[in-house]
């Protein structure tokens, strides 16, 4: 059994079953070795691949719509922020792309929410040459806001906690993890709940306080700065039923409650919701989109185009199969969705449907 292990059996012998939330709190963020503090969970040798590092296109076009973002605000001085940046690489794509406009590089200055220390690290290395003032804080609560804001959070709101609610014979309960024969176990907690959702037995309906208050927060701070939070990750437009947490270890699947603090732990995220916690605090909250429809309205066929034109057949062919993975309707094309949250509400974020 792996400390982590043994040490959720004894919260659990001690105090009874923990939520799903608790537990998704504890093994990714609350120690020191927890997952998210931890591990290098990105890249070939880690657990999974995100956008940034699967192609240059991906940061390059967020920096231009960063860019685009501040020209629409009026060029002032504000404050980038990346909510979970992992090795940097999306902020080092974006920056490098947005020199094209060095008067947003002297309007900027960057801010990047990371809990961990040695992810720090490789973003300080990463944006070494970016020629930016970078302030780095464990909350965006933390963070020294100048002027207006622009805020990317990629793969940011799944890892967020989720509670789980199950349909039983009497009504619904919250569902949570306690021990069975001394392992680890999904069961349901005794106390009846007011759900309106109306489902058969063993239905599974999620919800997500935490994302919802990390909403609410940049959604009163737009309110009062002025600017964007642009928010990509995988997920649905709920209200939906249905489990979907999940863990990745080494690029594939795995039993969530295997490996505790040794796996990628998240859920997907309901877009529904998170616009509605972002228009409760006040801003204005564009339709969800398909990633591979926003990066494409964005120029991300163009761009292809153009590194195509340098490359050797090797490098097109990659280049070919990066583009499909992040825009295709079979890989991450349609599975990740893309909202932005805004004030004022004649901003008009690019790349986006009208409302």
């Amino acid at each position: 059994m792996s400390d982590f292990a043994a040490h959720l059996k004894e919260i659990i012998e001690a105090n009874g079953p923990i939520s799903v939330a608790e537990f998704m709190r504890i093994v990714l963020t609350a120690r020191e070795d927890s997952y998210y503090r931890r591990a290098e969970p990105f890249g070939a040798a880690g657990d999974f691949v995100t956008a940034p590092e699967i192609s240059q296109i991906f940061g390059e076009l967020i920096g231009l719509w960063c860019v685009d973002t501040w020209h629409k605000l009026g060029e002032r001085p504000f404050t980038l922020v990346e909510l979970g940046p992992g090795r940097g690489t999306l902020m080092r794509d974006a920056l490098r792309a947005a020199r094209v406009v060095p008067r947003f590089l002297e309007a900027a200055q960057v801010a990047m929410v990371e809990i961990s220390e040695r992810l720090r690290e490789l973003q300080r290395e990463a944006l070494r040459d970016s020629a930016v003032a970078c302030q780095w804080c464990e909350r965006f609560e933390d963070v020294e806001v100048r002027g207006p804001l622009i805020v990317v959070a990629n793969e940011f709101f799944d890892a967020l906690p989720i509670r789980q609610f199950v349909r039983g014979a009497k009504g619904w309960s919250e569902r949570c993890i306690g021990l069975s024969s001394g392992d680890l176990s999904f069961g349901a907690a005794p106390d009846i709940v007011e759900l309106k959702a109306m489902a058969p037995v063993g239905a599974i309906v999620e919800q997500s306080p935490a994302r919802a208050a990390v909403a609410m927060a940049l959604g009163e701070r737009l309110a009062v700065q002025g600017g964007a939070v642009l928010a990509i990750d995988y997920g649905f437009v709920g209200p939906a039923l249905g489990d979907t947490l999940q863990a990745v270890k080494a690029h594939a699947f795995a039993d969530v409650l295997a490996t505790p603090g040794e796996a990628d732990v998240t859920s997907h995220v309901d877009f529904g919701a998170l616009g509605r916690a972002f228009e409760g605090a006040g801003a204005a909250v564009t339709p969800v989109t398909a990633q591979g429809a926003f990066l494409n309205a964005l120029g991300a066929r163009e761009r292809l185009a153009a590194l195509k034109r340098k490359a050797s057949a090797a490098q097109v062919r990659e280049l070919d199969a990066a583009y499909a993975r992040l825009t295709g309707p079979e890989a991450m094309g349609t599975l990740f969705k893309v909202v932005c949250a805004y004030s004022p509400a004649t901003l008009q974020p690019v790349g986006f449907a009208a409302a």
